[in-house]
């Protein structure tokens, strides 16, 4: 038996507002600046360009390297014939930029560890910020944030495009309908495969400095759903992990390492399932490969190569301030993508599969109906692919309510186009269309402050990881 979600989608459409009006270019214009120009930031500057540009003037591009910039210009005036290309400003000069472009929203893509510094210049130069998961990467540049958005009384969006989805938002209304009465545990499954889980480990994101390790880059997701789901924050986390798979002693033990440094040039690569090769990629060679020249940053290190400092197999157990518990397993290195939730309540059980991916081929499609050669190959802004990008590896989503004393019934939830199951597109509506006329009954906008309670998760499993012993989240940060 199913039954229709009781969610209703206020973002499905992002030419009108969340309640219906049609959208107006009476409202006033705000003037944006994107800071770091990778692969992610093209989310923001394609709708800046396109569905948003009746509202909002992308005025600046800052970032280390020059040619990144250049070529989200070149994207961006083949799109859009006519367009002037965005004026772009080096690192050094983002406060210049803010005073000569008049600028009153950032937009900041930028490596994790660099977040605060932008956020806190933006918000002193009286701007409004949207930031990248994670708001920030330890607890003193949270409460540096968390200082300059009080004495500024500006804004900071995080943009958590995981409540957006519609399955998740559905998620959040059956529990506060109390359709399983009071939440007692989750217990929450996430799954990296072996194109997604790898990338992390060729990327920047393979040093703990530059992105916290995956408690604080990826899952710090996850830990705001369930701040958000359950309407409460945690407040003990004890928590195990490790280098299990990638890395060069996992890889030699298991006879997986190569011998090379990074794929690009090297014979060694060829052939190799974990490589990704950025020739390949237009979109990839134009950002990274193309760009090494100015600052040496290379996207295809050895996944199973020296340096890496994260942890890719972590299990976490939180108790949170409403008494409920969670334990949370992260893999990265599974043979199919995706995630198990489940929570336990007084009058029932709710649970949710998304499958993302059934199985990891070694090698994705170069175009269609052929199949790419060995190692990953990908046309698109990343290494990896989601969803119904996948083809025949694609899975399904399933929602299951399991009241007590009755037989179980399946949710049936309608989704979007666009990634993350309809969730990029609806965020996006969120940030840049027009303001509501009402406050969104699920909450779906988080500010610094929800920012902060999902970092506090990972900030404190990663101090358990080194000490052993459960931490105390107040310990760390006070939210």
């Amino acid at each position: 038996m199913s039954e229709q979600a009781p969610c209703t989608d206020p973002y499905a459409d992002p030419h009108t507002d969340p309640y219906g009006a049609a959208r107006t270019d009476s409202a006033s214009r705000r003037r944006c600046a994107v800071v770091g120009l990778g692969a992610r930031a093209r989310l923001f500057t394609q709708a800046l360009a396109g569905p948003y540009a009746d509202r909002v003037d992308l005025v600046g591009f800052c970032d280390v390297n020059a040619h990144r910039m250049a070529v989200h210009n070149g994207w961006l005036t083949a799109d859009h014939p006519g367009r002037e290309p965005v004026p772009a400003y080096a690192a050094e000069d983002f406060d210049l930029m803010l005073r000569r472009e008049r600028v009153d929203l950032v937009v900041v893509c930028s490596v994790d560890r660099t977040h605060d510094d932008y956020i806190v210049r933006a918000l002193d130069a009286g701007c409004d910020v949207v930031t990248e998961k994670p708001m920030t990467t330890d607890a003193d540049r949270a409460r540096r944030i968390l200082a300059a958005r009080q004495r500024s009384g500006r804004e900071v969006r995080v943009a958590f495009n995981y409540r957006y989805n519609p399955v998740h938002s559905a998620v959040r209304e059956l529990i506060a309908a109390g359709e399983i009465g009071e939440v007692g545990s989750v217990h929450f499954e996430w799954l990296l495969d072996l194109r997604h889980g790898a990338d992390y480990f060729r990327r920047w994101h393979r040093n703990k400095a530059d992105s916290g390790g995956l408690m604080v880059h990826k899952s710090t997701h996850h830990f705001d759903l369930v701040n958000w789901w359950l309407g409460t924050e945690p407040e003990t986390v004890f928590a195990q992990g490790g280098l299990f798979f990638y890395g060069d002693e996992a890889g030699g033990r298991r006879g997986l390492a190569r011998p090379y440094t990074r794929a690009h040039g090297s014979p060694a690569a060829q052939g190799d399932p974990f490589a990704v090769h950025l020739a390949d990629s237009p979109v990839l060679g134009a950002l990274y490969l193309d760009a090494e020249g100015e600052d040496g940053y290379h996207r295809d290190q050895n996944v199973f190569g020296p340096g890496v400092t994260i942890e890719d197999d972590m299990a976490v157990l939180v108790r949170y301030a409403s008494g409920a518990s969670l334990t949370y397993h992260l893999t990265a290195y599974a043979p199919w993508e995706g995630y198990r939730v489940a929570f336990n309540g007084s009058e029932g059980r709710l649970e949710l599969l998304v499958e993302e991916s059934t199985w990891s081929r070694p090698g994705t499609r170069t175009d269609a109906g052929s199949e790419g050669h060995t190692g990953v190959r990908a046309e698109g802004a990343s290494a990896v692919l989601h969803g119904a990008d996948v083809g025949d590896e694609a899975g399904r989503t399933e929602l299951l309510l399991r009241r007590h004393w009755e037989r179980p019934r399946e949710v049936k939830v309608p989704t979007g186009e666009g990634g993350h199951g309809g969730g990029d597109v609806r965020m996006l509506q969120d940030l840049f269309g027009p303001h509501r006329t009402a406050p969104d009954p699920l909450g779906r906008a988080a500010d610094a402050h929800d920012g902060a309670k999902s970092l506090v998760t990972g900030l404190a499993a990663n101090e358990s990881f080194v000490t052993g012993v459960p931490v105390r989240v107040r310990d760390l940060l006070d939210v």
